[in-house]
Parts: C-alpha cells; sequence; structure tokens
C-alpha cells in the first residue's frame, strides 16, 4: 500500500462533498506527477482526466477547485504529450487554471500554475518565454518553501538548457538552504541532479577536474535520494546522466552498463522517450567509439520516436548528432541537410543553444572540404555566431574559435601543402568565388554576371549546371521572354 493508495481510500467517505472529491485527486495526482509516475497520476484523476490536452468537465465545482483540477490536468497532460500540438493544449489548460487562481488572488495557486506552464515552453525548447514565466511565478511566491524549491529548480533546468553554466551554478549555490533536512528527498534528489549537471557542463568545457569529480559525487547523492524517494523514473535518469559523464571522460564500458540500467527501467516504465534519450546518449558513445554504423541504426529509433512528439529541441539535438554520423558514412549531402534541418529545427522554437550547435557541426564536417563553399562557410559562422552570442558554455566558444580559424583558411589563398590540396580544387574554389561575386553583383542575374566575367551567357549557364551546382540559389528565375505578336515579313 503506498501512500498514494492511502490517500485515495478519503474517497470512500461519503460525507466527502464533491469538491472535496476532486482536492483529494489533485493532491494524488500532484505528488505522482513530482515523482514521475505519471500513468498513477492519470488513473488517480479518474473520471476528472479525459485524455491528454482535453479540457476535464469542472461544471458544479467551485472556481478554486476547479483551476486545481485544470492545472494538474494540464501539468500532466505535458509530461504525457506524445503528438504534435499536445504542448499548446497543455498550456491552455495551465493558463486557464492560472486565471482562475489570479482572479481569486490565491497567488501561490497561480505561480504553481505558472511554473507548470513555463515547462510547456520549456519542453518546446523556447527557453526565454520559459524563464520569464518562472520568474514572473517566483515573484508571486509567498510563505511556501517547497513551491519555491520547485521554481528554482525548473529555472535552473531552464537556464542549463540555454547554456548558461555560470548563471545555473550561481542560482543553484544560492539557493541551497531551499534544499536542507526540512526538504523532501524529491526536491533534494534533483537539486543534486541539477547541480552534477552544471558541474559536468562546467567540468568538461573548462577542463576541471575536481568538477567532474564532484559531478560524480552530486550524481550518486541525487540517486540516493530519488531511491530513499522511491522515484524510480528519476533514478533511471541519474543513470542516463551519469552514462554521459563517462562518456565524456572516456569510459566508454562504464557508460554502456550504466545505460543498460537506465533502458532496463524506462522499457518496464514503458517511457518511450526517455528510452529515446537514453538511445541517443548511446548514440553518441558509440560515435566516440567509431562505431558508426551502429550508432546510425540507433539514432533511427530515436529520430522515429522524437518525431511524433513534441520535443522539438531533443529533435534537433538528435537531428545534429546524425548529421554527424552520417558526415563520417560519407554520405554528405544527407549529412548537410539534417544538420540545416537540426538548425531551423531549435531555431523555429527558440532553442538557440541548439541551433548553434548544429551549425557549429556543420562547419565542423564539411567546412574544411569542398562540399560547402568558402561563401556558404562564412554565412554558416555568421548564424552559429549570431545563435551563441549569449552563450556562458566554454565549449561552445572554444569551438566557435575552431570554426573561426575554418573560415579564415576556406576565404583565404590555398596553401600547397595543405591537407588534401590539389590544383584542380584549388581552381574550381576561386572560380565559384569569383562567379559567386558576380551573382551577388547582379543580383542574380545571369546575363549581366556573364558580362562581368567577360562570358557569354550560355557558358556561364553551362559552368553552373555542371560545376557550380551549388550557387543556384543565387540564381535571378529566369523570366519567359513573350513572344512578338507583329509576325516578321514574308521573305522574298
Amino acid at each position: 500500500m503506498t501512500l498514494a493508495d492511502d490517500s485515495l481510500k478519503e474517497l470512500d467517505n461519503p460525507s466527502l462533498t464533491t469538491d472535496e472529491r476532486a482536492l483529494v485527486r489533485c493532491r494524488v495526482a500532484a505528488d505522482l506527477i513530482h515523482a514521475g509516475r505519471y500513468e498513477a497520476a492519470r488513473d488517480s484523476l479518474g473520471d476528472l482526466w479525459k485524455g491528454a490536452g482535453e479540457r476535464p468537465n469542472v461544471e458544479g465545482l467551485g472556481e478554486s477547485t476547479a483551476a486545481e483540477v485544470l492545472l494538474q490536468t494540464g501539468a500532466l497532460s505535458g509530461w504525457l504529450a506524445k503528438v504534435k500540438g499536445a504542448q499548446e493544449a497543455a498550456k491552455d489548460l495551465i493558463s486557464e487554471s492560472a486565471v482562475l487562481f489570479e482572479k481569486l488572488r490565491q497567488t501561490n495557486g497561480a505561480a504553481a500554475a505558472r511554473s507548470d506552464l513555463a515547462l510547456c515552453y520549456w519542453r518546446e525548447g523556447s527557453y526565454d518565454d520559459a524563464r520569464a514565466i518562472l520568474e514572473s511565478a517566483f515573484a508571486l511566491i509567498k510563505e511556501d518553501a517547497t513551491l519555491k524549491a520547485k521554481t528554482v529548480l525548473r529555472l535552473a533546468v531552464v537556464e542549463a538548457s540555454a547554456g548558461r553554466y555560470s548563471d545555473t551554478l550561481r542560482l543553484l549555490t544560492d539557493s541551497a538552504p531551499l534544499f536542507g533536512e526540512g526538504a523532501s528527498h524529491y526536491l533534494r534528489g534533483s537539486f543534486h541532479n541539477e547541480l552534477a549537471l552544471v558541474l559536468r557542463r562546467l567540468g568538461t568545457a573548462e577542463g576541471r577536474q575536481d568538477h567532474l569529480d564532484r559531478a560524480i559525487l552530486e550524481y550518486t547523492a541525487a540517486a540516493y535520494h530519488f531511491e530513499l524517494a522511491r522515484h524510480e523514473r528519476y533514478v533511471a535518469r541519474i543513470e542516463n546522466n551519469l552514462a554521459f559523464l563517462l562518456y565524456k571522460l572516456g569510459r566508454y564500458g562504464d557508460a554502456h552498463e550504466h545505460l543498460d540500467r537506465a533502458q532496463l527501467i524506462f522499457t518496464r516504465l514503458r517511457d518511450a522517450v526517455s528510452l529515446a534519450q537514453v538511445d541517443e546518449t548511446r548514440a553518441r558513445v558509440l560515435v566516440a567509439e567509431k562505431k558508426y554504423r551502429e550508432a546510425d541504426r540507433t539514432l533511427a529509433g530515436v529520430l522515429k520516436t522524437l518525431e511524433r512528439g513534441d520535443e522539438s529541441a531533443l529533435l534537433a539535438d538528435a537531428f545534429t548528432l546524425q548529421g554527424v554520423v552520417w558526415a563520417r558514412l560519407r554520405a554528405y549531402e544527407s549529412s548537410k541537410n539534417i544538420l540545416r534541418r537540426a538548425a531551423d529545427v531549435a531555431e523555429g522554437v527558440g532553442a538557440l543553444t541548439s541551433a548553434g550547435q548544429a551549425i557549429l557541426s556543420l562547419i565542423e564536417e564539411h567546412g574544411a572540404t569542398r562540399h560547402l563553399t568558402p561563401a556558404e562557410v562564412h554565412d554558416a559562422y555568421l548564424r552559429a555566431n549570431r545563435l551563441l552570442k549569449g552563450t556562458q558554455d566554454a565549449e561552445d566558444l572554444d569551438r566557435l574559435r575552431t570554426c573561426a580559424l575554418i573560415v579564415m583558411r576556406r576565404l583565404s589563398a590555398p596553401v600547397i601543402h595543405e591537407k588534401n590540396f590539389s590544383l584542380y580544387g584549388a581552381v574550381h574554389e576561386f572560380e565559384g568565388k569569383l562567379i559567386g561575386q558576380a551573382l551577388d553583383e547582379s543580383g542574380g542575374n545571369i546575363t549581366k554576371a556573364a558580362r562581368i566575367l567577360g562570358l557569354s551567357h550560355q557558358t556561364l549557364i553551362s559552368i553552373l549546371d555542371r560545376r557550380h551546382k551549388a550557387l543556384s540559389g543565387k540564381r535571378k528565375t529566369p523570366q519567359r521572354r513573350l513572344k512578338s505578336i507583329i509576325k516578321d515579313p514574308p521573305k522574298e
């Protein structure tokens, strides 16, 4: 018999009003959601649950109770979202709840609703929106240490997802008193997990072994508290996170062992999205081991799962990894296309860090070769620099500097002793650069560009079609010439 079962037994009391019964179900559901037991939370809501994103029937309930029902069904919908558009439906339910709480001047309820609303934006990769909502939620909270702690943790998740690791570490360090002995094991486990994540990122980027050693200790502490709280799903997430750290340290065998443990738990829980995240981590390990074909097979299942849902930021990261794998397998065109798609998907939902990382991978895998023109490499770098302008991730900044060197080499004159140098390649690249400049100057007009280059119209078209198809995007769409309505006089 679990605590949730004990709480639900209160429903056997015939003297409970309709509102009281609904509030019991909501209280149990909230506890189960925080424990990561989403299916059990759904069952605990009884007939209040109509399906993910479906509006519950709150007719006859008091406004305060209706607000709570809308909040819990909306929050659970966000976690159970498996199809596109489900996050929007969850946001609608939570927003309606927040409006009711604010109308009733129940500030803590309104803050809780905003906190769950921010999670929906975070899942979509809209980190700026999520951050603003969480900050507004924190400002509303009055004398509720648990709610403050939950909101701080969610803000830390958002800041870390946006690559603002120094800010995340400062936030967690300053908020540590909220996670002392008086806090639940769930909150303490979550705190240690987030602290481990940011220490791992900073340690990896800055070469700080002390950060990495401490991250392992923090993960161990997180697992301990989650086990005490009987939060099996979170224990599995710690296993995945620890595997990622071990992969970064080059301990690939140990990483696979922890991934196996996480996979067993998520398989038992039938959590497809979390299983996809485990497989994505495993694919990273396989890439590091240069087992590209195995990584490719693993990623196929990851993408199939993520494309069915709303986890756009996760999908973009998986696309990026797929692009790297395909480049290593010499499927160059497919690699370039999916890396660009990764950037577009991420930028489209505001996940600028993920978008920037996709473009960095594009430059790293293709920038030093003829698979991208010098102009394409230059444009890609400018885009990556724009996307990552707010990052505090030293690893991303180091990659950005390395990519700048690639751009400078491509834009400068070729050097005979460079790797992969050939006279034909150098001439081909220089020819493409001049034609690209002429097309830019002529606004894409082939006739004018040919005149600038001292070529005939037909010769330039032939060169573009045979040797520089990548420049086709610069060409102005040719206009069909109208036939004259005046007939030529008959020949004598």
